[in-house]
């Protein structure tokens, strides 16, 4: 069989008109603007208003997606909706996005990989359109995680935003798309960022939801080192197998997690500051979303051209993580 490399056609992000300042938080929780931004580079993230949920910003974000490739949603196979905050239990959001978007001819899924999640979908899309078992895919990250965040606590409130970016992917010439992309996990840190509360292990009850267990846990210290060292080290091994060094980089994307991430992967790597992408202080960390947001925002601003070497790396909870090198 003939085998296609697969590549970003189009791409559309949206996120809610709702605005949480730094100024607003320190209402809300002992906290500073000086102490947010300090320890992770944001000044404001964005906070859907309590009826509007994850799939309506997926939706957006895959319309917009769609009519930048010029294509239908009839003509799309698979959906694949990488989100850690889910507008119910079951279906998944990709079987309601599918269905808001008229998308008659495709599947519709969930990719549950926490920050990592748009690497996930994009690996898996990708071996599917090279090996020419689909020929359309959309990918999205959407989250709305301000509903699932503690507001008493100061480490983890601050630190998340609202949003979704989508892209569509399809077959493209040689030398072009996808070069190399790769995803791990390791479920050894599972505490180290989590939900306890809600699944089958301890439920819905009167117990976890007094004790706050349905909301974010982060240990952020411990977090660091190790979001750090696999980025960096999954990043450079990307490159590798797809025949570059860190010099042939046009742009960095990271997931937006914190700027001391994000510059500390860039130390390791040796990839120059103006090199790498971030938006984090205007969205805050938006999990699945951060990677497709930034990526539509670099090529809107024309960061990212015809011919452009990107290198994307996320990390997520689980931990997750993962790395992909794109020619555009």
């Amino acid at each position: 069989m003939a085998e296609k490399n697969a590549g970003i056609l189009g791409m559309g992000h949206s996120y809610p008109e709702g605005i949480l300042t730094n100024a607003d938080l320190e209402k809300i929780v002992e906290t500073s603007d000086e102490w947010i931004t300090t320890r992770t580079g944001i000044k404001q993230r964005h906070k859907a208003a309590e009826n509007e949920y994850t799939s309506q910003f997926g939706t957006a974000a895959a319309k917009q997606a769609l009519e930048r490739a010029g294509l239908k949603p009839e003509d799309i196979d698979i959906i694949v909706c990488a989100t850690t905050t889910p507008d119910q239990i079951m279906p998944s959001t990709g079987a309601l996005i599918q269905a808001q978007l008229g998308a008659t001819n495709a599947a519709g899924m969930d990719v549950f990989a926490a920050c990592s999640g748009f690497l996930y979908g994009l690996t898996m899309v990708e071996s599917m359109i090279r090996t020419e078992q689909i020929k359309y895919a959309l990918v999205i990250g959407a989250e709305v995680l301000t509903k699932y965040v503690d507001y008493t606590d100061r480490t983890t409130c601050v630190i998340f935003g609202d949003g979704a970016g989508a892209a569509v992917i399809g077959p493209v010439n040689s030398g072009k798309g996808i070069l190399a992309t790769k995803i791990r996990s390791d479920g050894r840190y599972e505490e180290q960022l989590y939900a306890p509360g809600g699944g089958t292990k301890l439920g819905t009850t009167h117990e976890t939801i007094d004790n706050r267990m349905h909301f974010f846990k982060m240990k952020g210290n411990e977090l660091f080192k190790v979001a750090v060292r696999s980025m960096a080290d999954i990043s450079a091994e990307m490159l590798e197998k797809a025949g570059f060094s860190v010099d042939d980089v046009d742009l960095v994307i990271p997931h937006q997690a914190n700027q001391r991430i994000t510059d500390a992967v860039a130390s390791r790597l040796g990839i120059p500051e103006e090199k790498v992408y971030s938006n984090i202080a205007y969205h805050g960390n938006t999990s699945s979303a951060s990677i497709p947001i930034a990526l539509d925002e670099c090529i809107e601003s024309g960061k990212i051209t015809e011919g452009s070497l990107v290198l994307l790396t996320a990390f997520g909870g689980g931990v997750t993580w993962g790395g992909t090198v794109i020619r555009f």
